[in-house]
């Protein structure tokens, strides 16, 4: 494998439904990267935290080194709260004591819901902008938890773009008049550049993690029907919000040497899951690891792990070229959305104002459409071969 120095941070995140692996697969794959020679950081997503019990060391908020060229830690998400909401945080607390609300209270109103998680995302792009590593390996929550959390850098972004100019221009007229006026705490400066630094950091956070080109999700799942069809779930929502999955880890595969009766009708009940991933998931490429008596614990066995599972390819590489949002332009100019294994009639298209809100199931996303498309009638919308391709009226005006 080439382990030469990559131009920029690569991000790998591991995600699958709770109990299949995800986080000994990612510990796994991370230590195996280190022992070929990449500067590795391994962090987790997931609220309940377990790397330690994998490495078998103990871990803090701050990276610590594991073996030679692999750091890892479990965020503290309170405590690294602090750094980004802290001015937001008393502001509010102040405000909300002014009308009334007790101390105890006003210090859990005062972080809204979703920060925590919005934490280990930001963690992740401390991680990159250090420029120390070479890969960045990520332990996501399960899959509900991992789409919700992928989720909110686009959900919030979406907002803060329409209402965050519009809030700071309102502060700067009404808090003179209030301060003269009232005796509530009006937000100073200070606060309002904290506000607007935590928008910037989210910012960059949606747009690392929405590049192909530096993330990959990997999801990680067992050869069990209910397990299977919410990773293929997972595989279609997560394209929908425009990350890039790029391949799948079936794990603990029953090996053919494993005997009795008992483990021999195991195997059977897996071989017919095991002989449709492959056409059900294509084209991504999927690797199999084999079930141990005992789950591998510390570097050694992780690393013996990783290296059977992965064989010839190198996990910290783009496996799949693609893109899950591209704009085609020509005689019919042309949205595409990846939109692997989705059904028909669960997706929906309009287009409100300068955006094409799609709909999948239960979820939606606003996609800004580029100045090109905008006030263009669509002229059609259709599902082929996994792709949302959405056509509107008109070829686009050359430039010049």
């Amino acid at each position: 494998m080439n382990t030469e120095r990559r131009p920029t941070t690569r991000i790998v995140l591991f995600t699958g439904k709770g109990g299949v692996g995800k986080t000994t697969t990612a510990a796994a794959t991370a230590a195996l990267l280190a022992q070929r020679g990449c500067s590795v950081a391994l962090t987790s997503a997931d609220p309940a935290h377990s790397l330690a019990d994998v490495l078998d060391v103990p871990l803090s908020s701050e990276l610590s080194e594991v073996a030679s060229n692999l750091q890892a830690q479990q965020v503290d998400a309170r405590l690294r709260l602090e750094e980004h909401w802290g001015e937001i945080r008393d502001w509010l607390v102040e405000v909300l004591d002014w009308a009334g609300v007790r101390s105890v209270e006003a210090e859990e109103l005062a972080v809204l819901p979703g920060l925590d998680d919005l934490v280990a995302l930001l963690e992740i792009e401390r991680l990159c902008a250090s420029g120390e590593f070479d890969v960045v390996v990520v332990d996501c929550g399960p899959t509900a938890e991992t789409i919700r959390l992928l989720s909110l850098p686009d959900v919030l972004g979406w907002y803060a773009d329409r209402f965050f100019p519009v809030t700071r221009r309102v502060h700067r007229i009404v808090r003179p008049v209030l301060g003269r006026l009232t005796n509530l705490p009006v937000a100073d400066d200070r606060v309002v550049e904290s506000g607007a630094a935590f928008l910037k950091r989210l910012e960059a956070v949606r747009a690392l993690l929405a590049d192909p080109a530096a993330t990959s999700v990997r999801l990680v799942v067992q050869p069990e029907r209910m397990v299977l069809a919410e990773a293929r779930r997972t595989w279609t929502s997560l394209s929908l919000f425009g990350y890039s999955v790029d391949a799948v880890v079936v794990n603990r595969v029953l090996p053919a040497s494993a005997d009795g009766e008992f483990i021999g009708r195991a195997r059977r009940a897996q071989a017919p899951y095991l002989g449709s991933v492959r056409s059900e998931f294509a084209p991504l490429p999927v690797v199999h690891a084999e079930a141990h008596a005992a789950g591998p614990v510390g570097v050694g066995e992780l690393v013996e792990l990783a290296a059977s599972t992965w064989g010839d390819l190198d996990p910290a590489g783009r496996l799949v070229a693609g893109q899950p949002l591209r704009f085609a332009d020509g005689s019919t100019p042309m949205l595409v959305v990846e939109l692997p294994l989705a059904e028909r009639g669960s997706v929906d298209v309009a287009v409100v104002g300068d955006e094409l809100v799609v709909t999948v199931g239960s979820l939606r996303r606003c996609l800004p459409l580029p100045a090109a498309l905008r006030r263009r009638d669509v002229t059609s919308a259709s599902l082929v071969d996994g792709e949302l391709r959405v056509a509107f009226s008109g070829p686009v005006p050359a430039v010049g």
